[in-house]
């Protein structure tokens, strides 16, 4: 009965205890003989008693209590946080705002903390990024310069050896620019400046595509390029073709680079009603469990010694992601150490 009062209800059973006391003090005093006094004037006594006071606790919990309570509500509502159902800076007197301010302040303190740790993150992503930027561009840039300066001290006199270093010169640059363009790609992806070119194709016939221009890179590891037992059949998918070959071309390119030598990539198609399911899998060393939500951060890499060995700009994973969501779409990875790694992703089918 007397839990969760309002603000009124507070003030009208203050007065009813004070009424009470009077009535009691009242009786008291009749009893002793000190006064004598009807009992019509006593229930007009008192009721003019519980009236007054009534008011006066009503003021009094009106000004000392109520508007500090609703300096809290607007301070709340000014920081825009915590009142987004409502929307109101000023709490209904009739309401329990006691308690219900309370509530307000837990929200409000709950999402000044999930802003303060959000804010951690993006600064510990944006220290890491800034970190693996400077890494994968000091690499080539040292070598570059390392080539540069043996060939201005004498090298450039040996053709045999000047052609080395020019050649691992070139390599390197080939890096840079490779990291540059795709780090050009990321930022149009992240910006949304992507502009997608929707058609309807065979998602097969692309796959074959990249497979010839990956022949010869998947040869030097001996590694097949085929397609799984009933993936004969080619679907029709509508989305942006030249956006799906680069993700093609990243995850099967990946397939090879980590896959084991001799073994094989493999793509496959599944038919879900509305969309195709395109798999990419690979027999290689396969990833660790804790490496797996991570894959697709930029420059993030599993092995980072044995990846740097294998070229790449890091940011090949994270890339397909970004195209993929453009599309509106997903890309997942599963993974068993020492057997593979699986990427799949969905497509959007064509209409016939």
């Amino acid at each position: 009965m007397f839990k969760n009062l309002t603000p009124r209800q507070i003030a009208f059973y203050s007065s009813g205890v004070h009424t009470l006391f009077a009535l009691a003090l009242i009786l008291l005093l009749i009893w002793s003989g000190l006064i004598t006094i009807t009992p019509m004037v006593v229930v007009i006594f008192l009721v003019i008693n519980f009236i007054i006071s009534s008011l006066i606790g009503h003021f009094f919990i009106n000004k000392f209590v109520y508007r500090r309570i609703k300096l809290i509500y607007k301070i709340i509502h000014d920081n825009k946080v915590s009142l987004s159902k409502d929307r109101q800076s000023n709490p209904d007197i009739q309401s329990n705002v006691i308690e219900d301010v309370g509530v307000k302040v837990t929200e409000w303190v709950e999402n000044q903390q999930a802003t303060i740790d959000n804010l951690r993150t993006l600064e510990n992503y944006r220290r890491d990024f800034l970190g693996n930027v400077s890494h994968e561009l000091k690499t080539p840039i040292f070598n570059i310069q390392g080539y540069v300066h043996t060939l201005l001290d004498g090298a450039v006199e040996d053709p045999q050896l000047s052609y080395k270093y020019l050649d691992r010169a070139a390599k390197n640059i080939d890096r840079l620019q490779t990291i540059v363009q795709d780090l050009e790609s990321i930022s149009k992806l992240e910006l949304g400046e992507l502009v997608l070119e929707m058609s309807r194709f065979d998602i097969r016939q692309l796959t074959e595509e990249v497979f010839e221009e990956l022949e010869l890179i998947a040869g030097e590891k001996k590694i097949r390029l085929t397609f799984k037992e009933g993936a004969s059949v080619g679907y029709h998918v509508f989305a942006d073709r030249e956006y799906i070959r680069q993700v093609l071309i990243n995850l099967i390119n990946n397939s090879i680079k980590y896959g084991r030598e001799g073994g094989q990539a493999k793509v496959s198609f599944y038919n879900m009603d509305n969309y195709i399911l395109v798999e990419v899998a690979d027999n290689g060393a396969g990833i660790e469990k804790h490496d797996l939500k991570r894959v697709f951060d930029r420059f993030y890499r599993v092995d980072k010694s044995r990846s740097r060995m294998a070229g790449g700009s890091g940011l090949g994973l994270s890339i397909v992601k970004h195209i993929l969501e453009a599309h509106n779409q997903t890309v997942n990875v599963r993974s068993t150490p020492g057997e593979g790694s699986t990427f799949n992703f969905t497509l959007k089918k064509a209409r016939k």
